[in-house]
């Protein structure tokens, strides 16, 4: 199915998400490098700004759900697009002013991931309201794509931009690309009207109720766990990984981006399989073997070794779980949208994301003291190990019948 066919005001979305995305992606890592290069901060100071954008933006987007729900959703998408362009854009400036310090970078970052989750909520619910319910599958598929796109090209672009003109620069073409994503949501034409609720204060039990559907509606719920706690542990992986492969193994930093980055072609192909397996095969099925599947590749990265025969193994086992990836989260994403109410959309999808981020941010933790008390490869099997259990989680019952 052609974009066309999906509506013009889809296609606004999908630019504002594509080049915020891109954007991303390209100034990866230019937090830690603006804190190494250019404030000389040590290892302590840059794990802790690794941390904060999570953890405290995860807390700080608490109350920002129920606060999404209750208001109309293009003008939050906008204001939270114009808050990271003006957040973002304060490095650079001071940076060139002579102004930087650490906490500004710390401050910036949790900013950053507060708003982060705000205009997640708001997608998903803008989303649902622009494209017809037979075609969200291929609606989300294409979000997965350009995902994997922006994290395929996106690093390699942002280091050579790095070694060019600093890590700054980087972070101004992020800035810039939240403008242009704030100009493309502008573009959308959806009759909105301001969510009806009986008070006008934010009540306590507004902070919960995202959880509280999420955990009332049994796939749903076997899902939420699934999925954080298999990107909990993928993630907790990723800088054990970088000190096993830049350290111990003595990879060069060009084969370790080439590593990571060449497998995430499997990403695009996996979104473009995704609506036709299900199409082939039913969209339960395909979730079933997919999740399975994706939680088989992680122990393999135990077995990396030296030389051209550890960067093929990298490659290889990224290459099948990202696949994997690329099939499942379209069809869960769809799933998610179709099974969560409109009136509950933003409190569910801000839930599900403060959810994620702190379960990274903390696993990130422990696998970092596991990695010390023991050794790089002995924390990538641990967590190897433990994904196998999460397919327990997928569930069983068909997601059509399924009911809360």
């Amino acid at each position: 199915m052609s974009e066309r066919k999906l509506g013009r005001q889809f296609g606004w979305l999908w630019t504002s998400y594509a080049v915020s995305t891109v954007g991303t992606w390209f100034a990866f890592d230019a937090f830690p490098l603006i804190a190494i290069l250019a404030l000389q901060a040590g290892p302590g100071q840059v794990s802790l700004l690794a941390a904060a954008g999570l953890a405290v933006g995860a807390v700080v987007a608490v109350p920002l759900g129920p606060w999404v729900e209750f208001r109309r959703k293009v003008p939050v998408m906008v204001g939270m697009d114009l808050l990271r362009f003006a957040a973002l854009l304060s490095i650079p400036v001071a940076y060139w002013a002579g102004w930087l310090g650490f906490w500004q970078l710390v401050a910036v970052a949790v900013v950053v991931g507060a708003a982060d989750n705000a205009f997640t909520a708001a997608t998903g619910a803008v989303l649902k309201a622009v494209v017809p319910r037979e075609k969200l599958l291929v609606a989300t598929g294409r979000f997965e794509s350009t995902t994997w796109t922006a994290t395929m090209i996106g690093p390699p672009l942002g280091g050579a931009s790095i070694s060019l003109f600093g890590p700054v620069v980087t972070v101004l073409a992020d800035a810039v690309s939240y403008l242009l994503s704030a100009l493309s949501v502008r573009a959308i034409r959806l009759r909105e009207t301001r969510p009806a609720r009986r008070e006008e204060r934010l009540r306590v039990a507004d902070l919960w109720d995202g959880w509280r559907y999420i955990f009332g509606h049994s796939s749903l719920r076997l899902l939420f766990f699934n999925g954080v706690l298999t990107s909990g542990l993928i993630m907790a992986t990723a800088p054990v990984l970088a000190v096993l492969m830049l350290g111990e193994l003595g990879f060069a930093p060009w084969q370790y981006a080439l590593a990571f980055g060449l497998p995430c072609i499997g990403g695009l192909i996996g979104s473009r399989l995704s609506a036709p397996l299900a199409a082939r095969f039913g969209s339960h099925r395909v979730l079933i073997v997919t999740g399975t599947l994706r939680a088989c590749w992680l122990l393999g990265l135990a077995f990396i070794r030296p030389g051209v025969a550890g960067l093929l193994i990298v490659i290889l086992v990224e290459l099948g779980l990202i696949t994997c990836m690329g099939i499942f989260m379209p069809l869960f994403a769809a799933y998610r949208l179709t099974e969560t109410p409109d009136d509950r959309m933003a409190r569910t999808l801000s839930a599900w994301s403060i959810s994620s981020k702190a379960v990274i941010a903390l696993m990130t933790a422990l696998w970092g003291v596991l990695a010390a008390a023991t050794t790089p490869r002995t924390a990538v099997v641990v967590a190897g190990l433990l994904i196998l259990a999460t397919p327990l989680l997928l569930p069983r019952r068909s997601l059509v019948a399924a009911q809360r």
